[in-house]
C-alpha cells in the first residue's frame, strides 16, 4: 500500500530538486529522494544530493545505472550521428531512463508520487468520451520552460508525476531557497546542454567511434546542384543550419542545408535556402485526437508556429504544413505540437530527402 501524501523527488544535488524536497516537505508529504548516476560525472553529484538530503532530514537513495543509460541513451546518441542526424538526448532519457527509474524505485519505497524540478505544468481534462487524459502544460516562466523535452512521457508516468516549480520563475525559486536557508548547499548554475558530455560532442565521438577521423576526413562540401565546393572533417561534426566552424570561404555566409551519411557529403547554401513551410516527422505521438488551432516547436527555445495537422504519406513519415516559413528543420530533433500552451503530441523530425514529391505543386 502507498501513503498517499509520498513522493520519491529525482535529486541532482542543484537548486531546483532542492526546492522542490523543501516545498513538498511543506505541503505534507513523505519526501524521499533519488539520485541516479548515469555517468562519471554524476558521481560528484550523488555527494551533493546525499549532503542535500541529510539537511533536509529526508532518506536518500542512489542508483547507479551507467550501464543502462549508455544502452538506452549513450549508444543512440552516437548511432544518430553517424546516420547524420543530430539527436536530443533528452527527449530519450526522459520516458525510457529517468522517469521510468523514478516509478520503479517509488513502487518499491511505498512513495505514491514521483517529483523533479522541471519548469512545467501537469493538466488533468476528460475528452469527448469521458477518458482522463494528463496534459504537458509550460511552465509560467519562459526562460526555463521544460515542456518540449517531455512529450514522449507516457500516461501512466504523468498520472503519477508532481512538477511543483511549474508556477515559478527562477529568480522565486533562488529568493525561497535563500529564505530557507538552502542557497548556500544547493550547487549553482544551469544544466549542461549534454549531461554527459563536458565539452564538444565532436570530442566525444571521437573518442567512442574508434577511427571516425581517418574514416570520414575528406568527404565532399556540395552545393544544392550537386557540385563539389571542398573537403570537411566528416559529417557527424556538422548540424543544420550550422554557419561557424566550417571552415571553408565561399565569399558569402555559407549554412549547412542537408547530410547525406550515406554519401559522406555535406550540403551547404544561403541563409534562404533553410527556409520551408513543410516538413516530414516519424512516430508521433498523441495524447488523445489532434485539436484545431494546432502549433510546432522544432528546436528547444524556438517560438511556437502553426500548423496543420500531420497527414499521413509515405513509409512511417508525416507531412506537416507551417503556416509561416521555418529555418533549418533538423532530423533528428523533436517536433513538438501545442495546443495553446498544452503539449497535445510529438514527434521526431524525420529525413526530408523526398519531400518535394507530397508538397503542392503550387507550394513548391
Amino acid at each position: 500500500m502507498f501513503e498517499e501524501k509520498s513522493v520519491l523527488v529525482g535529486m541532482s544535488g542543484g537548486i531546483d530538486s532542492t526546492a522542490v524536497c523543501s516545498m513538498l516537505i511543506e505541503q505534507g508529504y513523505r519526501v524521499e529522494g533519488l539520485t541516479l548516476i548515469t555517468c562519471d560525472t554524476g558521481l560528484r553529484a550523488a555527494e551533493d544530493a546525499a549532503a542535500l538530503a541529510a539537511k533536509l532530514s529526508i532518506p536518500h537513495h542512489i542508483a547507479d545505472v551507467r550501464d543502462e543509460f549508455r544502452k538506452l541513451v549513450i549508444t543512440p546518441f552516437i548511432d544518430a550521428y553517424m546516420s547524420g542526424q543530430t539527436p536530443n538526448p533528452c527527449v530519450n532519457c526522459n520516458p525510457t531512463v529517468k522517469f521510468r527509474l523514478l516509478e520503479e524505485w517509488a513502487d518499491k519505497l511505498g512513495c505514491n508520487r514521483i517529483a523533479t524540478g522541471h519548469y512545467v505544468k501537469i493538466n488533468e481534462m476528460k475528452n469527448s468520451r469521458g477518458e482522463l487524459k494528463y496534459f504537458i502544460e509550460t511552465g509560467d516562466d519562459d526562460k526555463k520552460d521544460q515542456s518540449y523535452f517531455l512529450w514522449r512521457l507516457t500516461q501512466q508516468q504523468l498520472s503519477r508525476i508532481i512538477f511543483p516549480l511549474g508556477g515559478w520563475e527562477k529568480p522565486k525559486v533562488l529568493e525561497y531557497l535563500k529564505e530557507h536557508n538552502l542557497q548556500s548547499a544547493a550547487k549553482d548554475g544551469e544544466s549542461m546542454e549534454v549531461c554527459f558530455i563536458p565539452g564538444d560532442y565532436r570530442d566525444f565521438l571521437r573518442a567512442n567511434v574508434p577511427g571516425i577521423d581517418s574514416c570520414l576526413n575528406g568527404g565532399a562540401f556540395v552545393d544544392s546542384e550537386g557540385r563539389t565546393l571542398g573537403k570537411h572533417c566528416g559529417y557527424p561534426f556538422y548540424t543544420v543550419g550550422q554557419r561557424k566552424g566550417l571552415g571553408i570561404a565561399l565569399g558569402y555566409p555559407a549554412y549547412v542545408l542537408k547530410i547525406n551519411a550515406a554519401k559522406n557529403t555535406v550540403m551547404l547554401g544561403k541563409e534562404e535556402q533553410l527556409l520551408t513551410n513543410y516538413m516530414l516527422i516519424e512516430a508521433p505521438v498523441w495524447v488523445d485526437d489532434i485539436p484545431q488551432g494546432i502549433s510546432v516547436r522544432v528546436r528547444y527555445r524556438s517560438h511556437p508556429v502553426a500548423c496543420d495537422a500531420p497527414v499521413a504519406v509515405s513509409d512511417g513519415r508525416w507531412l506537416v504544413r507551417l503556416h509561416e516559413a521555418v529555418q533549418a528543420i533538423t532530423p533528428g530533433q523533436s517536433a513538438v505540437f501545442y495546443n495553446g500552451n498544452t503539449v497535445v503530441g510529438g514527434a521526431f523530425i524525420a529525413d526530408q530527402r523526398g519531400i518535394n514529391q507530397w508538397i503542392p505543386k503550387n507550394d513548391e
